[in-house]
C-alpha cells in the first residue's frame, strides 16, 4: 500500500471514529423536552400488576422522540432461574426509538399513559439525556433490581435527582396513614388473588412496617402522584416540577372478575371434602392416609421454601412468621406414622401441632404480620387432621 493511499484510509477511519462520537454525543436543541411516562397496570401479567414508567426524550427539531426504561429482563441471562430464587435478578436499562409506537403498544392493551413533561432548563435536558446515555452503555446496563428499593419507578426518581441535585422538594401529600409495604402491594393484587397469596406465603415482616415517602416510591402511579406538586427551588422562587401534564390514553372499563377459583374458594372446597372424608374416617375407625401424606408433605415442602428465602437468599423474606405453620418437620413426622416404635411420640407430636394452629387462627391478629385471608379454611383443615392423626396413633 502506497503512503498516499494509508494516509487516506487512516483519515477515513478517523473520520468514522469522530462522526459516531458525535452521533453516542447528540447536542439536545432547545425545543427539547424530558418526560416521565406512568403505564397503567396491565393485569393478565403478575409483574405488570403495578404499572410501569418510561423516560421519554423528545426533540421535534432534531426528529428525537425515543424512550427508555429500566424495566428490562431476560431469561436467558447466565443463571437466571437460580439468581432469581436467591433474589439477585438483574435488570438492565432499554432504549426504544419509537415512543410514539411504544405508546400505542400500551393503548392496545388499554392501559393508561399519563406523561408528565418535566420542568427542566435546556441544560437540565441534556444532562438528563447524558445520564440515560450514560446508564445505557453496554457495561453500565444492569443493575441489582429490588422490587421495592430499585426498580422501574425508583430509577425516575434517581434521574430527576442525578440532574437538579438537593433542589428538588418531593411533594409526600399522596402518601395514606398507617400503610405498610404489604398494603401498598396489595393494591396492584385485586386481580391477582394467587400472586396476592404467594406474596404474603413467603415476604416476612420486612414488608410489614409503616411504609416511607422513599419506600412508596416503588409504585408508578405514586411517583406520579408525587412528581405532580413536587417543586424545583430556582433560587428566589419554588417551580413546579412538572411543567405540563398530558393524558395521552385513559384506561376503558373493563369487568373484571377473579372467577371462582381463588385460593379461598379452593382452600374452603378441600376442607369440606377432607372433613367429610374424616367424618367417614371416625365412623370406620379407619385413617385416610394419603391425604395425610399429602397435606403435610406439602406443608413441610412450603416451610423449607419459607426457610430457604430467610436464610439463604436476599429476597425480602426474613422473619417469616408463616413457618409457625408451615412446618418443615411435619415431612419426616407424617411419613414415619407408620412405624410402631414411633407412634406414641407421634400422638403427641400432631395433638401439639392441633394445638398450636388452633391458637395460631386466635392470636394471629397480634402477630407483626398478617395471615392471608385464605389459609384460614387450610390451617382450620391442619386442625382437623392433626387431631384425627393424634387420635388415631393413640388408638392403635
Amino acid at each position: 500500500m502506497s503512503k498516499r493511499n494509508f494516509l487516506c484510509s487512516l483519515f477515513l477511519v478517523l473520520a468514522m471514529i469522530v462522526n459516531f462520537s458525535v452521533k453516542a454525543q447528540i447536542q439536545l436543541s432547545n425545543e427539547a423536552t424530558i418526560s416521565m411516562v406512568t403505564i397503567g397496570p396491565y393485569d393478565p401479567e403478575l409483574w405488570s400488576s403495578w404499572g410501569h414508567s418510561v423516560i421519554r426524550v423528545h426533540d421535534p427539531l432534531q426528529n428525537i422522540d425515543w424512550s427508555y426504561d429500566y424495566g428490562r429482563f431476560s431469561f436467558e441471562q447466565a443463571n437466571f432461574y437460580w439468581n432469581y430464587a436467591l433474589g439477585k435478578t438483574y435488570y438492565s436499562i432499554g432504549k426504544f426509538n419509537d415512543y410514539p409506537r411504544l405508546r400505542n403498544h400500551y393503548q392496545r392493551q388499554n392501559r393508561s399513559v399519563i406523561e408528565q413533561v418535566m420542568n427542566f432548563t435546556p441544560a437540565e435536558v441534556q444532562k438528563a439525556y447524558e445520564f440515560l446515555e450514560e446508564n445505557n452503555k453496554p457495561e453500565n446496563k444492569e443493575y441489582l433490581y429490588n422490587y421495592v428499593y430499585d426498580n422501574c419507578a425508583t430509577r425516575l426518581v434517581d434521574l430527576v435527582e442525578a440532574t437538579i441535585p438537593g433542589k428538588v422538594t418531593f411533594d409526600p401529600s399522596f402518601m395514606k396513614e398507617g400503610s405498610t409495604i404489604r398494603d401498598l402491594m396489595d393494591e396492584g393484587l385485586e386481580f391477582q388473588p394467587w400472586g396476592d397469596l404467594v406474596i404474603d406465603l413467603f415476604l416476612g415482616t420486612q414488608i410489614d412496617h409503616v411504609a416511607n415517602q422513599k419506600e412508596y416510591l416503588m409504585m408508578p402511579d405514586y411517583v406520579r402522584q408525587s412528581f405532580a406538586k413536587s417543586t424545583i427551588d430556582r433560587g428566589r422562587k419554588a417551580v413546579p416540577l412538572v411543567k405540563e401534564e398530558i393524558i395521552a390514553y385513559q384506561a376503558k372499563p373493563e369487568n373484571l372478575a377473579n372467577g371462582i377459583f381463588t385460593p379461598f374458594n379452593v382452600f374452603v372446597l378441600i376442607f369440606f371434602v377432607v372433613g367429610f372424608i374424616t367424618n367417614k374416617n371416625f365412623k370406620t375407625l379407619k385413617r385416610t392416609k394419603w391425604i395425610d401424606y399429602v397435606l403435610f408433605t406439602l406443608v413441610g415442602i412450603l416451610g423449607l421454601v419459607c426457610a430457604f428465602l430467610w436464610f439463604g437468599t436476599e429476597h425480602l423474606s426474613k422473619y417469616n412468621w408463616n413457618l409457625l405453620w408451615a412446618i418443615p418437620f411435619h415431612i419426616p413426622a407424617i411419613w414415619m406414622t407408620n412405624k410402631e416404635k414411633y407412634q406414641p411420640f407421634l400422638a403427641r407430636y400432631f395433638r401439639f401441632t392441633a394445638v398450636l394452629y388452633a391458637l395460631l387462627l386466635l392470636f394471629w391478629v397480634i402477630l407483626p404480620q398478617p395471615i392471608h385471608q385464605s389459609l384460614v379454611p387450610f390451617i382450620l383443615l391442619l386442625v382437623l387432621r392433626a387431631f384425627y392423626i393424634s387420635y388415631d396413633l393413640s388408638r392403635i
